[in-house]
């Protein structure tokens, strides 16, 4: 890239995600750490840091760089942390997950994905980050409970197996609605047996493909 890509950072922390409201700590400096351009083809680097998704391949995109923050925001995370996301995707939100403390387990269906996701996961030495290629809608039960479950696809409830493996307490966040490509933002909170459901805004994600998918 023809800018430093660490300023690029900085200004788009600051331009897209700051003036919005994000006052964690953890999620600024990590999205201020992970070099994002890399997550995505080469032809597409000059736009990583713009505010909006982009295409991976296969259907599938990197989020807005906002919508990262916000769901890692949410997920209120603490360093040592068991953290199961679903939808591996090109490997963004895992990075920025792994750079906040947390020890991430994430799953991805699409192969040609998966396989990318941890090779860049090795250069860039995030040695530390779990990968498993297999329907995220069935979690990654031999490796629960996780302290947080974050889901980076659409679909139109909350995959029960999903619940099953979140800690007590715990945290999910989800995208769930019945239109495709439009759902509300979910978060779940489970202590001392109990859920409680939150909506924290409308968000517009790829579909969510498995047994509980679309």
């Amino acid at each position: 890239m023809a800018i430093d890509p660490r300023r690029i950072r900085e200004k788009m922390v600051h331009d897209q995600i700051e003036v919005r409201g994000i006052t964690d700590e953890n999620v600024l400096r990590a999205m201020r750490s992970v070099p994002r351009h890399l997550f995505v083809d080469e032809a597409l680097q000059a736009q990583a840091y713009e505010d909006h998704p982009l295409p991976i391949g296969h259907g599938q995109t990197i989020s807005q760089p906002y919508i990262v923050a916000l769901m890692s925001s949410i997920l209120d995370i603490k360093p040592g942390m068991k953290v199961l996301e679903i939808g591996t995707g090109s490997g963004y939100q895992a990075a920025v997950l792994a750079e906040m403390g947390a020890d991430v387990f994430t799953v991805e269906r699409v192969k040609p994905l998966y396989q990318k996701a941890r090779k860049l996961f090795s250069d860039l030495k995030y040695h530390y980050i779990k990968t498993k290629l297999d329907d995220g809608t069935m979690g990654w039960p031999e490796k629960g409970p996780f302290d947080r479950v974050l889901v980076t696809a659409g679909g139109p409830s909350v995959p029960k197996p999903l619940i099953e493996q979140l800690a007590d307490p715990g945290i999910l966040v989800i995208p769930v609605g019945d239109t495709r490509r439009s759902q509300a933002l979910v978060k779940l909170t489970l202590k001392d047996g109990d859920i409680k459901r939150e909506n924290m805004g409308s968000v517009a994600f790829v579909d969510l493909v498995g047994k509980f998918g679309w």
